[in-house]
């Protein structure tokens, strides 16, 4: 199980980075704040002080198209957002 799926980067997250020092990130719906927080230091190789987890379900969204109505539905995800201890930073760029 891949525990961290992607990061979160809009600008709400960024402002959360710079002011607070936390992240966002699009986490496996299977792994607890314990998994989670040790990917995060896995990976990017920083102290985690502390993660928040949030689960939103899948909606149903409907549109009208030319051959009628279409209806699909959204993929359920979570969400985790990690704060990181003073000092440490995590650069989502570098690799790029």
């Amino acid at each position: 199980m891949e525990v961290l799926i992607k990061p979160i980067i809009t600008e709400k997250y960024t402002a959360q980075a710079d002011t607070f020092n936390r992240y966002g990130f699009v986490v496996d719906k299977r792994a607890n704040k314990l998994e989670i927080r040790a990917a995060v230091e896995k990976l990017y190789g920083v102290t985690v002080i502390g993660v928040n987890t949030q689960q939103y379900v899948g909606k149903v969204k409907t549109r009208n198209t030319t051959q009628g109505v279409a209806i699909g539905r959204v993929n359920r995800n979570k969400k985790a957002v990690v704060t990181l201890k003073d000092g440490d930073k995590i650069d989502f760029y570098a690799s790029i």
